[in-house]
């Protein structure tokens, strides 16, 4: 098998890396100090992101996007994974949902995201509606030309950034395999409509500045022709277009990884005790192996599933393996980081302590650890009859 990337893919590393380098790490301590995103900072890196053509790279290039396929968008967010996720968030990826835009929604909410006009999110989770979708309470009742939407969603990213979002609500119920659950339609619903209230949520300790927003909708008003596919097949959009979100969050752990793991060699080369290196101590060096063997294997699970995407072929539980995997595998890496850095690693002079706040969401967002390997085991059991 070859491994190598050809020129256009390394072409993109550097490019990616270079931007990332150069436009996102200076202003990291800063976002993780007030934990916001500066507007003027945030305006150079969506101005200059656009400039160096990285704006959109998910989207088709007949629409303006960067036409990058699994592997090189894979690429993509494992170098912008480097860096402090609200910052690398400001180099766009639209939602890859939006693709599902027809007639008028293209010219209204597709185009302009894609061009950085527009700013889109996405919203499914609730205070009661995690990881059971089926069970969200947010409701979108029809009323002649439009659906009336009643309910509040929460860790909505960047809500407070967007100008519209990607909902998903409950319209009707049916009957399931284990009794009735509710029909799931997706709305695209702006932000300044009437009724609707964008409110910035708790505090994380992870990736400070990328804010998480609580959204309620009071007899909110939204167009039928705002209706993102038909009615009642939320859920078949969701299993559609949000699959590779996780080969986002693969990919962006194996960057950070990667940073993590350069600076705990480094200082293991260079901090010395009882007269040597500490890497040479075998409780040091065995455990940077260890964490290079995972990091190493991660990436190519990650890859791995990029190139079936790419062929057509990539399924959940290939998804989910890598999300799993490089997530966990992340947030090793970093412990193992602290720890090597003794008493320092915690110290605010060191971004380390940063680099272990971030891990801990990997495990959690777009599909908890316990969901993919429900995934993953479903998958392995079902073809069995069990």
């Amino acid at each position: 098998m070859d491994f190598a990337l050809d020129d256009e893919q390394r072409a993109i590393v550097t490019t990616v890396r270079t931007f990332v380098e150069r436009e996102l790490y200076p202003f990291e301590d800063e976002v993780d100090r007030l934990g916001e995103v500066p507007d003027e900072v945030a305006e150079r890196i969506r101005r200059r992101a656009l400039d160096a053509g990285l704006y959109a790279a998910n989207m088709p290039a007949e629409l303006g996007g960067g036409g990058l396929g699994g592997v090189g968008m894979t690429l993509v967010e494992r170098e912008l994974g480097r860096a402090s996720y609200a910052l690398q968030w400001l180099v766009a990826r639209p939602g890859n949902i939006l693709q599902a835009c027809e007639g008028a929604q293209r010219e209204e909410y597709l185009l302009p995201t894609i061009r950085g006009e527009r700013i889109d999110c996405l919203a499914m989770t609730e205070p009661g509606a995690g990881s059971d979708v089926r069970s969200m309470t947010t409701r979108a009742v029809r009323d002649g030309g439009d659906y009336v939407v009643d309910g509040t969603k929460h860790f909505i990213s960047n809500a407070d950034r967007a100008d519209f979002v990607v909902l998903f609500a409950s319209t009707g119920r049916e009957e399931g395999p284990r009794g009735p659950r509710n029909l799931i339609t997706g709305l695209l619903v702006d932000l300044d409509l009437p009724g609707v209230t964008v409110t910035k949520g708790s505090d994380s300790v992870s990736h400070r500045g990328y804010h998480h927003c609580e959204l309620a909708f009071e007899g909110v008003r939204v167009p039928v022709a705002n209706r993102l596919g038909e009615e009642g097949h939320g859920f078949d959009l969701m299993n559609e277009w949000l699959g590779a979100s996780r080969l986002t969050v693969a990919a962006s752990s194996v960057g950070r990884a990667r940073r993590v793991l350069d600076l705990a060699t480094a200082w293991a080369a260079e901090r010395e005790q009882f007269g040597q290196p500490i890497g040479r101590f075998q409780g040091v060096g065995f455990t940077l192996a260890d964490r290079l063997t995972e990091l190493e294997a991660a990436e190519l699970l990650t890859l791995r599933a990029a190139w079936k995407l790419d062929a057509g072929t990539m399924t959940d539980t290939d998804a989910a393996m890598a999300k799993t995997y490089a997530s966990e595998m992340l947030g090793r890496v970093t412990d193992s980081a602290v720890q090597i850095f003794g008493g320092m690693g915690l110290m605010s002079e060191l971004p380390i302590a940063r680099f272990w706040r971030d891990a801990r969401v990997e495990r959690i967002w777009d599909g908890t650890s316990e969901i993919q390997r429900h995934i993953i085991s479903r998958a392995m059991l079902r073809p069995l009859g069990a």
